[in-house]
């Protein structure tokens, strides 16, 4: 693929140190991103001042447009996102993201970790449905899909500070916010009377790959108004680039390629996370790791596990994901047909580890395609950090 082709037009640039894996391009380097996380409204932990009221901007475009089609009006606001986009993560980041997202975002065969991507068929929720519907159980499937089960996990790790014995993380995962409407009522129930320190989200708030994502981002704006603060998160293979300004007006810290620090009192750990590894292959573990001080407890966010391996050989400790669904419609004793995913089946759903790191695998909140499940509930999971003995 030329590097042309990657900028949808947008001309050859230079593109810093590069390296090819399976094929794709893939950042190596990227541009200097300077984030002053001592911008956030202490009151409201949100961006006003860096996205300058972006989201109800961007909620007027229906997607990544075709620019022949956009009105002058549209077109502006087009560029200022790509502008905003530019300044927040640099200029080759954003530019890689947008550029594959224009080439490849509804592609069904040959694109990132495995080759055939279902969801991206136009009839494949046709063809779901109408198999559900003619065998009777499209009723069942449906109801199932609102049954949110609320989990927990327990990490014990030497390296996990003292004051952070205790510390909880609220995991969201594959909301799938606009396809999966009667989950999420129920996960408006579910929510205020949970309790936990911090709350993050891995990934696909979009039901579609591609298209529309303004109902995604009304729909995560009434969700987080319920979720306690501080809040992060990551972009999935269903989510678009252009989500990140409203993602981050709503109070959530995307964190792409990136890595912040989390204090308790004079301790710290440190919580990373990467682009889509999935999709569109814009992760970047060396950057993300790249200041995290050898020794401390680290967290890595991605949306997909299949980056399992690298995630453990750059020392991370412990690796949330989702993704899999952990099949959705499985086989009973929760056996999925499919994981959409290429690592061992053991990795597809809750606790695993590899090698000295631990991972979890959440089988998301939400639904892909249909909004239906078989003998695979929907989930949230708080996990505790423990000091081990």
């Amino acid at each position: 693929m030329s590097l042309a082709r990657v900028l949808s037009g947008n001309g050859a640039m230079a593109m810093g140190q590069q390296v090819q894996r399976c094929g794709m391009i893939r950042i190596a380097a990227l541009q200097e991103v300077t984030f002053d996380h001592n911008t956030l409204d202490p009151e409201l932990n949100t961006f006003p001042p860096r996205w300058g009221g972006l989201y109800a901007k961007t909620c007027a475009p229906a997607g990544a447009a075709d620019p022949s089609t956009l009105t002058e009006a549209e077109f502006r606001l087009d560029e200022d996102v790509n502008a905003r986009l530019e300044q927040r993560l640099g200029r080759i980041h954003a530019r890689l993201r947008l550029g594959l997202e224009a080439d490849h975002e509804a592609q069904v065969f040959g694109q990132g970790i495995n080759y055939f991507h279902f969801e991206n068929l136009p009839w494949s929720h046709f063809v779901i449905q109408a198999a559900l519907r003619i065998t009777g159980l499209h009723g069942r499937g449906r109801k199932n899909a609102t049954k949110i089960a609320v989990r927990s996990n327990y990490i014990a790790s030497k390296k996990i500070p003292p004051s952070f014995d205790g510390f909880s993380i609220l995991q969201l995962s594959d909301l799938h916010i606009d396809l999966s409407v009667k989950a999420m009522e129920r996960l408006h129930q579910i929510l205020p009377s949970l309790t936990y320190d911090i709350c993050v989200f891995t990934g696909d708030y979009r039901g579609q790959t591609f298209g529309p994502y303004q109902a995604a981002l009304t729909g995560m704006t009434s969700l987080c108004r319920l979720i306690q603060k501080p809040m992060y998160g990551v972009l999935g293979n269903h989510d678009t680039i252009r989500m990140l300004p409203a993602l981050e007006e709503m109070g959530i810290r995307m964190l792409l390629n990136e890595c912040v620090p989390i204090s308790r009192d004079a301790d710290r750990i440190y919580l990373a996370g990467v682009d889509d590894a999935h999709f569109y292959r814009a992760d970047n573990l060396e950057r993300a790791a790249s200041e995290i001080p050898a020794g401390k407890f680290s967290i890595l966010l991605s949306h997909t596990p299949e980056i399992y391996q690298q995630a453990a050989h750059a020392e991370f400790d412990l690796l949330l994901s989702g993704h899999t669904h952990g099949g959705q419609i499985c086989l009973p004793g929760q056996i999925p047909i499919t994981l959409d995913s290429v690592l061992p089946r053991r990795f597809g759903s809750g606790a695993w580890k590899y090698h000295s790191m631990v991972g979890y695998t959440s089988v998301g909140a939400g639904c892909s395609i249909v909004p239906a499940r078989f003998n695979c509930p929907p989930e949230i999971t708080i996990h505790y950090l423990q000091l081990a003995s």
